[in-house]
């Protein structure tokens, strides 16, 4: 049997749609952004909010499988080493999930620089 539970919906999305199956659920965390003058700051900001929706879940960064990461206007010299730092400030040095990372032109809103979404299994 498979039981949906969604977390802190909004209109026309919900932040985290939880599928519990026997004795597992896999958390499909929406994109989530942050606030800040600069990527480093949005990134950080980001990952919070990351991390806030999986605790909302009994879940912590070692139970995310899958991270698709969106950087606005992406250049790899510069960016890749400002968000490896953050990210391994938030899930340390090994054991890294599947990620994916797409530099875009623009996300939802102008002043958005990063979107990181996520895929979580808890036992």
């Amino acid at each position: 049997m498979i039981e949906k539970e969604y977390i802190e919906p909004n209109e026309g999305f919900s932040q985290t749609v939880v599928i519990k199956t026997g004795n597992f659920k896999t958390l499909y965390i929406s994109g989530q952004i942050g606030d800040g003058a600069n990527l480093e700051a949005q990134t950080i900001a980001t990952f919070q909010n990351l991390e806030k929706q999986l605790q909302n879940c009994n879940a912590t960064f070692k139970d995310v499988v899958k991270m698709n990461t969106y950087i606005v206007n992406f250049n790899p010299e510069v960016d890749l080493p400002i968000f490896r730092k953050v990210r391994k400030a938030f899930l340390g040095n090994e054991n890294y999930p599947a990620s994916t990372l797409v530099g875009v032109h623009s996300l939802g809103r102008k002043e958005w620089l990063i979107e990181i979404e996520a895929i979580a299994v808890v036992e």
